[in-house]
Order: structure tokens, then sequence, then C-alpha cells
């Protein structure tokens, strides 16, 4: 029988990987699973708020030697143009996936973590442990069991996650270009059926990721026609468009992407990052939610609680982290959807500008605090 470990974390994207370097710079023994190779191009928005910044340079993880590409401005703008534009209340940087998960991939192997190119095919817990099943490795047990596989996978199947059955209308598409896009700017730009948000990364290259209903996508035959007959009718993606070439031999997608709700314990294993709740990429907030949420897990898990105070300590906390985000997420959402309050709630922005970075604030949180106890 395998030896039971301290912790599995299950995905090592950035709630995956952040966890593992905050556990194991702790002294815990940690073992990550992820499917996939490093470096690895994933469908993100791959901008993150400075909300999290003083958390990253407390794990050694400081992403300024990746050169990111600092962001201080957003736009946003509506389908026939209408924009506005302000300062970020904190700011924040650009950086790919790509760079970032293999730079926090290294960051946890040197910290000792167990990392194994595997895949997770089911998960079960007895005897106050878990029991995790993998196709190379067979079944591995642990004491604790960490979710940060994404937002949708076939273990949320096996799992039966209630989410899963829940069809969502959702595909988002993503690349890279290069090209001309004004410096330390995001712009979220509205069309019909969808929002597209744009800014720069690392090497000056420019990051498109959209998200888009699939009842206006099936019409047309193929993503490059959907973009010039749809996302062309705003006049600012024209021009990103228009004046970029693609980095990528064809985009990337996802599609059935879910906002519903997910419970943040499942059959006890922590659910961090977008498996614990995806918040609508229009709030740009997706990623630095992510870490935040790994932070939580991991000083979860280092208070040595019982397993039921520890479970409901972290669904209590989470929910005070990012509730009220989530909640103010679902409502712009809607509110950019609907072309009539669009049009509405821009007129009202554009008058008065001050009103943008209080409605930032409602997507963002405060500088993550950090402590030598963490």
């Amino acid at each position: 029988m395998q030896p039971v470990r301290e912790v599995i974390i299950i995905g090592g994207g950035l709630a995956g990987l952040t966890a593992a370097i905050h556990l194991s710079r702790a002294g815990l023994y940690v073992t990550v699973i992820e499917k996939h190779s490093y470096p690895r191009h994933k469908v993100c928005g791959e901008y993150i708020s400075n909300e999290v910044l003083p958390y990253l340079q407390w794990l050694d993880a400081d992403p300024a030697v990746l050169s990111p590409a600092p962001i201080e401005r957003v736009c946003i703008s509506t389908v026939t143009g209408k924009k506005v534009e302000t300062r970020l209340p904190l700011g924040g940087f650009g950086i790919s996936r790509y760079t970032l998960d293999a730079f926090l991939m290294e960051k946890a192997v040197h910290n000792g973590v167990n990392l194994l190119q595997d895949t997770v095919t089911n998960i079960s817990f007895v005897n106050e442990q878990f029991a995790i099943e993998t196709v190379a490795n067979g079944t591995l047990f642990a004491a604790q069991a960490i979710g940060a596989y994404g937002k949708r996978a076939a273990l949320d199947q096996q799992l039966k996650r209630e989410f899963w059955e829940k069809k969502s209308p959702w595909l988002a598409v993503k690349a890279h270009y290069r090209g001309y896009f004004p410096d330390g700017l995001v712009a979220l730009h509205n069309f019909t059926g969808g929002y597209c948000g744009v800014s720069k990364v690392e090497d000056n290259i420019i990051n498109v990721c959209y998200l888009v209903n699939y009842d206006t996508f099936k019409n047309y035959k193929n993503i490059d026609e959907h973009r010039k007959e749809v996302l062309y009718e705003n006049p600012y993606l024209k021009e990103v468009f228009s004046n970029s070439e693609p980095l990528f031999d064809r985009p990337l997608t996802i599609s059935q992407i879910s906002f519903s709700e997910k419970k943040k314990v499942d059959q006890h294993i922590l659910m961090t990052g977008d498996t614990a709740g995806l918040i609508h990429p229009l709030c740009g907030n997706g990623m630095a939610m992510a870490i935040s949420s790994a932070q939580l897990a991991a000083r979860q898990i280092l208070q040595g609680q019982p397993r039921a105070i520890l479970e409901k300590e972290y669904t209590r906390n989470w929910q005070k982290q990012f509730g009220k985000r989530m909640k103010a997420g679902s409502l712009l959402s809607s509110i950019f959807m609907h072309p009539w309050l669009s049009g509405m709630t821009m007129g009202t922005v554009v008058a008065m500008p001050a009103l943008l970075p209080v409605i930032i604030r409602q997507t963002h949180g405060q500088p993550l605090t950090v402590k030598h106890n963490n």
C-alpha cells in the first residue's frame, strides 16, 4: 500500500502551484498532480491585480523577474464604440500563463514539491484519508486534498458535482498577437453576444481573450468569420485586430464554461481557483482570485484543525473574501450583455467617470496580508 502523503493537490495551475509553494514552505510534503507538461498556453485574460503581489513576494515568487507588462488603466467600451477610461485603483500587470505557470512550477519543485504528470480519474474519502486514483501512478493516499484542476474537467463528472449537469452557453477564445496596443492599458470591449479583454503581457505581446454566447457564435462558419462579422462592429476591436498579426497557428478555445455556483468543499476536497467558482472574465480578476484562494486553503490546512471545523472555516472564509465579488461580476456581466442596459450604464459612467473605479472595487480586493506564521 502507498504511504499516506500530507497533501495532494490535483491541478498544477495558478491556484495549485501557489498552494504547493505555500505549504511546502511551511515544511509539509506536497504532491501536485498535473496532466499537462510545462510550459503551456491557456485560455486566460492574463491580467493580475496587484492585490496579490505582496503574497507572491512573500512566497519568494515575485513575478517582476519575468518582466511583466505594468497595467495602470482600464478602458471599457460598448458595441457602438462608446468608451470610458480611468486609472485602476490598485493597478496590476500582464503576464502569460505560458511563462507564469512554468515559473511557479520551478519554484514549487525547488521547494521540494513532488510533481507528477498524470491524470486523476477518481477521488474517494474513507477512514479520514483520501484515495486518489491516477492513470500512471495507481492509487495515492493523502491526509488532505486540494482541487485546483480548472473550470471544468472529467473529474467533476466523476465526482458528480452538481454544476456538471447544467449546460452552459459560453465559449472562450484566446490568442496572442504582435502589433500596436497602448502600454499600461487593459481594455474590455463589448460586442453582440459577448465581451473581449485586450492587454499586453511580457515581451510586448498582446493577449486577446473573449467570451461569446455559443447561440450567437454558431450562426457563423468559424472563428474568423465571427470575428469579422461581429467583433468588428466594435470599432476598438476592429482596430486591434486590423493592426496586429497572430502569433498562434489558431486560437485556443474552451466551451461549456460554467458560472454556476460550485461547492467550495466538495466531498471533503478544498476547492480553489476556478474549481471553486469562476468569476465573469469581464471583471478581469480571475487570476488574482485563484492565487488568493490558494492562500486561504494553505492557511486553513496549516492551522491543523479537525476536519469538520477546517471545512466549515474554509467555506466561510471563501465566501467572506469572494462572495460579493462573484455577485458583482454576475450583475456586471448581465448588464453588459443587454444592449439597452449596457448603453444606459455606459452613458452614466461617461457622464460621471468617478463611478468606474467604484465599480471596479466591487470585483477586486485589498492587498493580501502576509505574516510570518502564515
